[in-house]
């Protein structure tokens, strides 16, 4: 039975955690698997619930940091040398940046038979400087000829990957787009929206548009406000806002909402099994036009609670909310990057405008917002859009495929 090695950045919430943990759980007998990963960032959300879910057990490396660290970084890359001397796996697969760099070289040092790195993302715009990112697509580039196969999770990706940053040549990219269990997304909805809107003191004349995701300089939050503001100025229609996630930028983004005129409330602590309303049934957060929520598990009951599902990055790999956002029927509007255009169909299950274009977004989120029927439309296209595309056994069979062509 071949062996494989999967070395994820860290296990917060996200696209990467799911993947590695579809693919630990479910490409067995026909491959033994190893996971290992560093925590999450203390301001980040952990994900390990993901992992108990499927009853996945991970090896935690606490030396593997999201900063660049040469004493953690040589550290981590040394441990990881030693799992694989001990672990002796046919294929490494490493996903992300992080993982990427010290997965990869131990592997090459070590002669392993394949190694494989999946771009969930990358950092090629809209993260850092010019020089700093020359410096970071070099490091690709010297990687890239230490990798068997690149697995991109979409064909923008491949596209940005070979033509526009040059990281490596088109036959070294496989496309394997992401794979999840959607099926929440579909059930019990009527009684998940009744539960978040008692929740959060939502009428059923009130539109909710919810933006998910960390909140972090590339996801962009001020045009999701800006949007938002351009709505309520131009609409008779009942706007409720609700900002789902955490991260650095929480306060900057609060500041930015206050400077626009929001009302804000805050969602008390959530404690992981289900939402702390009252034995009343009352709404246990004040009503406000504008709501952080920090970080919510159940992410299907959100879905079910909200009419419209925002993103505003300026740069994605393969947007998981907005996967989510379609499988539960939600019309959703964002900017047209990275891989987004493979996930939505513009006009069709959402709309797509440019990353600057604060008037464009506003625009779009407004045709939903004042139309019932585009959305409602929209809304019953979503499962049709993603429903196979990105389910996880799609995702392990094409994985699986892969492996086996390169120990071939």
């Amino acid at each position: 039975m071949p062996r494989v090695l999967q070395i994820l950045n860290r296990f917060n919430l996200g696209g990467p955690t799911h993947n590695t943990a579809y693919l630990t759980r479910y490409m067995a007998p026909e491959f033994e698997t190893l996971l290992i990963g560093g925590p999450a960032e203390a301001d980040e959300k952990s994900s390990l619930h993901i992992l108990e879910s499927l009853g996945v057990e991970a090896m935690i490396l606490p030396e593997m940091h999201r900063a660049i660290s040469p004493w953690h970084d040589r550290t981590a890359f040394r441990r990881v040398k030693k799992i694989i001397r001990d672990f002796k796996p046919d294929v490494v697969h490493t996903h992300a940046a992080k993982a990427g760099a010290i997965g990869r070289l131990a592997a090459s040092e070590l002669g392993v038979k394949a190694v494989v790195h999946t771009f969930h993302g990358h950092v090629f715009h809209s993260y850092f400087g010019p020089v700093r990112t020359a410096v970071f697509k070099n490091i690709e580039r010297f990687l890239a000829q230490r990798t068997s196969r690149i697995i991109a999770i979409s064909e923008r990706q491949k596209a940005e990957l070979v033509e526009e940053h040059r990281i490596c040549p088109p036959e070294l990219v496989t496309v394997i787009p992401l794979g999840l269990d959607l099926s929440k997304f579909r059930e019990e909805q009527e009684r998940k929206r009744a539960l978040f809107r008692r929740v959060y003191g939502v009428d059923d004349d009130e539109i909710v548009v919810a933006i998910v995701g960390r909140l972090v300089p590339v996801k962009n939050h001020g045009l999701f406000l800006e949007g938002l503001r351009y709505v309520q100025q131009h609409s008779n229609r009942r706007i409720r806002g609700f900002i789902v996630g955490d991260g650095e930028e929480r306060e900057h983004i609060q500041q930015i909402s206050a400077d626009m005129g929001f009302s804000m409330a805050h969602a008390p602590g959530f404690n992981g099994h289900g939402f702390g309303y009252n034995v009343n049934g009352k709404p246990v957060v004040e009503r406000a036009n504008l709501t952080f929520t920090s970080w919510i598990s159940e992410i299907d009951v959100v879905h079910a609670g909200a009419d419209v599902v925002a993103l505003t990055s300026h740069n994605e790999g393969t947007p998981v909310s907005l996967i989510e956002a379609q499988a539960a029927g939600k019309p959703v509007v964002s900017t047209c990057v990275g891989g987004v255009e493979n996930v939505v169909e513009d006009g069709a299950t959402g709309f797509l405008c440019p990353s600057h274009d604060a008037r464009a977004f506003g625009e779009k989120l407004l045709r939903l917002v004042e139309d019932d029927a585009i959305r409602g439309k929209m809304a019953a296209k979503g499962w049709q859009q993603v429903g196979e595309r990105y389910h996880y056994s799609r995702l392990v069979r094409d994985t699986a495929n892969l492996f086996h062509e390169l120990l071939a």
